[in-house]
């Protein structure tokens, strides 16, 4: 294992490590914020939207008449006590709905404001001025929810003209008085009108939970021109609107638009979520953790280690690469006939040995170990258990005699 300089400095590894983390942490925000491009207004009808059939400006006179107002983008909104204001679209589910209704029984009062306009938005080509979100208003059309939920069950929905809404001691006129929704007068006895037309329809309704004093109220608008933006361009329209709130809030001051049912919802945000029981252990843990890891990387002793080549390289590459091959596989046996062989080669050509018979040529080489004074065991002794040997020590031993009586005849 050789050393080396750290090729980066420490204020640059931490310089990244430390704009990874800030990242991360903001796409965590981003995530529990909703930041995914989607556009709320889209043109429908809740309290987002600027388009006609919304209700951003219901939430704006609500902020000016003294209310605290709040968007809802989760489920869990439903289980606060400020006054829930739902806008449920054409084609929402009933049991969802009728859920909520009974969830909220002793949590808090709930205003629904039922659909009725079917919408388009602006084609790109028209010429005249209009925002981004701003749509155009097609028919009118009853939600086929209404009459599924249980809560309500047997109040039948209906659309027909009318000429003035009356309620709370005030009056005026819809914005299309020939496309007006409401219930029939003549409905359940639990309903409590708040705004009725010049026929008695109900336009606005408090429906009383019967046998019951302990739950909230629920109040329906049936006719959404009450509270929507169209209607909002009316003053005595907007006047109406906050008599309905302050009539639903029932002495709150506090006021959650719900947008989660009309698919603008968002989850929790996650790092709220990561420093709250039951996960607070576990964050700190790793925040822990990670501080550890990042102080021991960085307080390392010295350079950081590199390890060698695995092949040599140079003149003796193929020595060494091979030697390595052979200690890898294990197979010492495959060395000693060749080295054998080798050996015998080199001394009979230095010799000038030309017997092609191997006893011939091993005993001219004895001969010539004698006259140079070798004193040692028989070439021909030691090549044959060089040969024969398949333990490491014996071949070991067979090559070094061999490397002897090679040294011995070139001096």
């Amino acid at each position: 294992m050789s050393r080396a300089g750290n090729p980066f400095r420490i204020g640059v590894v931490l310089g990244i490590v430390l704009l990874g983390a800030a990242a991360f942490l903001l796409m965590l925000y981003a995530l529990g914020q909703g930041w995914t491009g989607q556009e709320e207004r889209n043109g429908g009808a809740h309290a987002r939207s600027n388009s006609l059939n919304g209700f951003s400006a219901l939430v704006s006179l609500a902020e000016a008449g003294g209310f605290g107002t709040a968007i809802g983008y989760s489920a869990a909104e439903f289980d606060d006590y400020p006054l829930l204001v739902l806008t449920p679209q054409h084609f929402a589910n009933a049991q969802a709905l009728d859920d909520i209704i009974q969830q909220r029984t002793y949590q808090g009062p709930t205003l629904i404001i039922l659909p009725k306009w079917t919408a388009f938005k602006v084609p790109e080509n028209t010429k005249a001025e209009h925002e981004p979100g701003w749509v155009v208003l097609g028919g009118t059309r009853e939600p086929g929810w209404f009459g599924d939920i249980e809560f309500i069950d047997g109040v039948e929905l209906a659309s027909g003209a009318t000429e003035r809404w009356d309620g709370f001691g005030r009056s005026g006129v819809l914005p299309d008085p020939q496309q007006v929704q409401a219930i029939p007068k003549n409905s359940r006895h639990w309903i409590t009108p708040l705004v009725v037309d010049s026929q008695g329809d109900i336009l606005a309704a408090r429906l009383d939970r019967r046998s019951d004093n302990d739950a909230w109220p629920v109040t329906f608008v049936f006719e959404p021109d009450l509270m929507n933006n169209y209607g909002m361009a009316d003053f005595d329209r907007a006047q109406i609107a906050m008599e309905i709130l302050y009539d639903a809030a029932w002495d709150g001051d506090e006021i959650t638009f719900d947008v989660s049912l009309v698919g603008l919802g968002r989850n929790e945000n996650l790092l709220t979520l990561a420093f709250s029981p039951p996960f607070l252990a576990a964050t700190l843990s790793l925040l822990l953790a990670a501080f550890v890891i990042g102080w021991r990387a960085f307080r390392r002793f010295g350079p950081p280690g590199l390890a060698a080549p695995t092949y040599s390289q140079g003149k003796r590459a193929l020595a060494h690469n091979g030697a390595a091959l052979i200690k890898r596989v294990r197979r010492w046996h495959l060395l000693a006939e060749p080295y054998a062989n080798l050996v015998t080669m080199r001394l009979a050509k230095s010799l000038n040995i030309r017997s092609p018979d191997p006893a011939a040529r091993a005993a001219a080489i004895d001969a010539a170990l004698q006259r140079a004074g070798y004193a040692g065991p028989t070439f021909g002794q030691t090549v044959h258990e060089l040969r024969d040997a398949t333990h490491p020590r014996d071949i070991l031993r067979g090559a070094n005699l061999l490397r002897d009586m090679e040294r011995t005849l070139k001096r």
